[in-house]
């Protein structure tokens, strides 16, 4: 019998937990997100999605510019007025001097709002993904729209990118498959390689 009186989070669990707590404090008026970078089993650096250090976020505008402007999810992020949460921990950790190599980040996301918004699959999008490689981290775990969270290790990333190309990555930020297993973005199909193709029908 275990000797805790409650179900005791595993230390994955517990980081992802930090993770939410951090997602809070975004800024955007479409998601939350925050990130958590673990190394040795201390927290070294956070950072959630807003605008960058004195300028006026999306909420204080009122408004989403890229949604304004028609841009669809998961495209042109230069047209956007906050960083994104992995991009604000790294550089966060840059600004303190903390070195980050080897470590692991915890990504929550949900829908803006209160908790009970909808849980986001909170995939880093390319950008954060080449950051994320440069900067050496070793694991990227991630919150998932169905609960619970999925472990991708850099290395694999770097492998993948290495035999194919960053778009035949099936773990785009933004994109879904729908029910005949087709990459879509804002439910419109999108274009990917006949590698691609075939790791989706062998359900990889």
């Amino acid at each position: 019998m275990s000797e805790y009186p409650y179900p005791r989070p595993t230390k994955d669990e517990y980081y992802l937990d930090l993770a939410k707590a951090v997602c809070k404090r975004s800024t955007c008026t479409k998601v939350e997100i925050g990130a958590v970078v673990i190394r040795d089993d201390q927290v070294v650096s956070t950072g959630y999605c807003g605008a960058p250090r004195g300028t006026k976020s999306s909420q204080e505008h009122g408004f989403c510019l890229r949604k304004q402007l028609g841009i669809p999810s998961g495209q042109r992020y230069e047209i956007c007025r906050s960083v994104h949460a992995e991009q604000n921990a790294i550089i966060n950790a840059a600004r303190s001097g903390t070195a980050l190599l080897g470590g692991d980040m915890y990504i929550y996301g949900k829908i803006e709002g209160d908790d009970n918004t909808e849980v986001l699959n909170a995939f880093p999008c390319f950008i954060c993904k080449k950051m994320i490689i440069n900067c050496g981290l070793k694991r990227v775990i991630c919150s998932l729209k169905e609960g619970g969270y999925k472990i991708f290790n850099v290395d694999k990333w770097v492998e993948e990118w290495k035999n194919g190309d960053i778009i035949d990555d099936k773990f785009q930020y933004g994109v879904e498959l729908n029910d005949n297993k087709t990459p879509t973005i804002d439910k419109k199909p999108i274009n990917i390689s006949a590698k691609l193709e075939k790791k989706i029908a062998q359900g990889q």
